[in-house]
């Protein structure tokens, strides 16, 4: 039943609950860590930690992308960044972070706008595409669903496995200037997976599905100041009640279909081990990462970070901001596995998860789904 509260005469809301508003309630007898394991598998693609990385030009690098892939994850290229744009990407975003060091975020924003009014060129993506295919790991890139009718085709060909179609808020359909893109016609022509997204609600999520998406996500990455949707446009996303009413959309569709299973994947919120637990405890399959990974030495960004939305030409929805300065930066093999020296779970992220499940007692992913709440 909805928790639906009167917000003044004749206007109500619905109460929803963010996951700082949670705790994972262990009641099961407990486990070795060393019991628990953390792979999941999207259509054909097996993954051995249920992370993800946004597809953001201050993360996902095609090496970024091998390093996270060889570690049993996913790093998702941004189709329409950096990489697909010009020849010295590196160059461009030092030349980035410089300028949010020296002039602050507002000048960053506008040469991320100036970098990202480049034409965008399909030898350049299916460079990234091939380097990281070369390595052995799953390639993933992300379009938004304005531009996935037009890239798509250079995408399939230069042999991506996933396709990301991804925008702050996103339906079946997109309306836009020309013809509109239908998902479920659009991922049926498709030789290749689709994950969508973000959606905040069940009936969203619901409709995600029904287009034959391997993948919804849930959420628009918001992250601790990075992400400003909620200040520009006035839309927010509680993760907690999204997730689980995303993984109530996916046990509808399991019925509906007769036992097609789509991936809920998390994308905001998640900033420390802790918050991954309990957005999987929710009902997420996996979490994709922003903030967190910004410490990995590995990342282009050099600490720094930005959501892909930062650089929209005219709606600008998220800030270039420092997470770890030199020193603070670590391997990415530390940020995901330890050791770990900070007692706030942002190291050793896959060892948090593993030992939270241990200790609610449970052994994979979708078993910890069914662990006990409380709200605070």
């Amino acid at each position: 039943m909805r928790d639906m509260v009167e917000i003044g005469m004749g206007r109500t809301a619905r109460r929803t609950y963010e996951l700082d508003d949670i705790d994972i309630v262990p009641s099961r007898r407990t486990r070795s860590s060393k019991q628990v394991s953390l792979a999941w598998q999207l259509d054909a693609y097996r993954f051995e930690i249920p992370f993800l990385a946004h597809p953001t030009d201050a993360l996902v690098s095609p090496k970024f992308a091998i390093e996270l892939g060889k570690a049993g994850g996913l790093g998702v290229i941004n189709g329409e960044g950096l990489w697909a744009r010009h020849t010295d990407v590196d160059a461009k975003i030092q030349q980035l972070t410089e300028v949010a060091e020296k002039e602050g975020t507002e000048a960053a924003v506008a040469l991320l706008q100036e970098l990202h009014a480049a034409p965008m060129k399909a030898d350049l993506l299916a460079a990234a595409v091939g380097e990281v295919r070369a390595a052995g790991v799953t390639t993933a890139v992300r379009v938004s669903p304005q531009n996935a009718r037009a890239l798509t085709p250079a995408l399939v060909q230069a042999g991506i496995d996933l396709l990301v179609v991804h925008g702050t808020i996103i339906s079946a359909e997109h309306v836009g200037d020309g013809e509109p893109l239908n998902l479920k016609t659009f991922i049926a022509e498709l030789d290749v997976p689709v994950v969508a997204g973000g959606v905040s609600d069940h009936r969203t999520a619901l409709h995600l599905m029904r287009t034959g998406a391997a993948g919804v996500i849930v959420g628009y990455g918001s992250m601790q100041g990075a992400t400003t949707t909620n200040e520009v446009l006035g839309i927010g996303v509680p993760m907690a009640t999204a997730i689980a009413d995303a993984a109530a959309a996916r046990r509808d569709y399991l019925d509906e279909t007769g036992g097609r299973y789509v991936h809920v994947i998390a994308d905001g919120e998640t900033l420390t081990s802790g918050h991954i637990a309990k957005a999987i405890a929710c009902g997420a399959d996996a979490v994709m990462l922003g903030v967190p990974l910004a410490m990995a030495a590995e990342t282009p960004g050099s600490g720094w970070y930005w959501p892909s939305a930062a650089a929209h030409p005219s709606v600008p929805r998220g800030a270039v901001l420092p997470y770890a300065i030199d020193e603070e930066r670590v391997p990415l093999e530390q940020v995901l596995n330890g050791p770990s020296n900070d007692p706030f779970g942002s190291l050793n992220l896959v060892g948090g998860l593993r030992r939270s499940m241990a200790k609610a007692g449970y052994s994979d992913l979708k078993e910890f789904q069914k662990v006990g709440l409380n709200v605070r």
